[in-house]
């Protein structure tokens, strides 16, 4: 199994623990004595974490969770009044988390998933050569077998995919720069930078397929490359939040793609 590693400790200024997940190990147990996961290693270390109580009782603390197969970084509360605060500032929009991606790159602006089943057409500009930030939106609806993966739905979706919905919440994901890789390994890749402040499940990497910027290694939205599915290139490169209000605290994890 895999470690995590510690980014910040907790102290009487800083109720919080931020820890860096490898790739292949699970965020949250499952159960109180599931001991396949970052949070179970992280209790390990400092036991104190127990003593928060969150929407799930065995997740205690945890604030925010990543896919198995991302690696990156992990908020987990050290005490209530912490937890409660951050749970209203994530829903304020104010836990700002930051991913950097290699993706396939097309140079003639190939669509990856407009075609694919379930994908309604991609409603906004293409431009994978500018470093302007530009912002993807949509609904999201559960797909497929074992409901594993996940679809953007706009308003102009048909009636059967808007009932999908449920809620009725748009998500949005902010990319900040598409820069192409200049290692003559890396032919039509690129290093994508993005952002969100709410998530649902995939959101980034579905929303990056969907414009036809699939994450290398994507097993589910990369249909071009499937072969090499082995290794995700998607990491939780940085996060950032108030606490006290005012006060920015602002970890980065520096990814180094090859």
């Amino acid at each position: 199994m895999q470690n995590i590693k510690i980014i910040a400790e907790a102290d009487k200024n800083h109720p919080y623990i931020i820890i860096d997940k490898p790739a292949g190990l699970p965020s949250a147990p499952l159960s109180e004595d599931d001991e396949n996961n970052a949070f179970f290693q992280a209790k390990k270390i400092y036991p104190f974490l127990s003593s928060v109580c969150g929407k799930k009782e065995c997740e205690h603390g945890l604030l925010h969770r990543l896919d198995t197969r991302t690696s990156g970084l992990i908020l987990i509360a050290a005490s209530q009044e912490f937890y409660d605060y951050m749970n209203e500032e994530q829903r304020a929009g104010r836990f700002i988390k930051y991913y950097s991606a290699v993706c396939n790159y097309y140079p003639e602006n190939a669509a990856n998933a407009e075609n694919a089943d379930g994908f309604p057409p991609f409603p906004y500009e293409k431009n994978f050569s500018s470093e302007s930030s530009f912002v993807i939106s949509s609904f999201f609806r559960h797909y497929g077998e074992g409901r594993r993966a996940v679809r953007p739905v706009t308003k102009a979706s048909g009636a059967a995919a808007l009932k999908k919905i449920g809620q009725q919440k748009e998500y949005s994901t902010e990319i900040l720069s598409i820069k192409a890789l200049e290692n003559p390994e890396a032919e039509n890749r690129c290093l994508v930078e993005c952002r969100i402040a709410e998530g649902f499940k995939h959101q980034v990497r579905c929303h990056l397929a969907w414009a036809g910027l699939p994450v290398c290694g994507d097993e589910l939205y990369n249909f071009k490359d499937k072969k090499n599915a082995e290794k995700l290139m998607f990491s939780a490169s940085k996060i950032t939040f108030e606490y006290p209000r005012g006060d920015l605290n602002s970890y980065d994890r520096k990814d180094t793609w090859t």
